[in-house]
């Protein structure tokens, strides 16, 4: 299992995981949005293929963790985490003083990550996301670095 950056190149295989990950996920053109204007994107490798990725861009002193994901089958071990401890140390080192996120009110795993990272719930945007059934909230949270 390697972390490393992400390549251009990347951005139909990147979506294609994501796809098998969320319904609600990014698509080629996110990511090769993000290559082009300069954001990290972290892939997690195991046995050689993309298991997962980040990615996340920094503003002055402050890091914003824009995507995450990891396979389906990957899921559950510890793979994002792994991810999450590289965006942190990432973020860290480029000077940012603090990283913020928004995850779906209704991803229980994911915020459970976060909160267990040290991040803290500092708000919602209502009616934010798209979903099977209307819209769906977004919890924001942050973490000082």
């Amino acid at each position: 299992m390697t972390l490393r950056p992400a390549l251009a190149a990347e951005a139909d295989a990147l979506a294609a995981l994501e796809a098998g990950a969320t319904a609600h996920g990014w698509r080629a053109r996110q990511y090769r949005d993000s290559f082009a204007a300069g954001h990290e994107l972290i892939v997690l490798d195991v046995d050689g293929e993309a298991a997962g990725v980040a990615v996340w861009m920094l503003v002055i002193d402050e890091a914003e963790l824009l995507n995450i994901v990891v396979a389906a089958p990957q899921q559950g071990r510890g793979h994002g985490r792994r991810l999450l401890d590289a965006t942190v140390a990432g973020a860290r080192a480029a000077g940012a003083r603090r990283l913020l996120l928004e995850v779906r009110e209704s991803n229980a795993p994911a915020r459970a990550l976060y909160l267990s990272a040290g991040f803290v719930e500092t708000g919602l945007r209502k009616h934010y996301y798209p979903a099977e059934n209307g819209r769906e909230h977004a919890v924001l949270m942050e973490l000082a670095l």
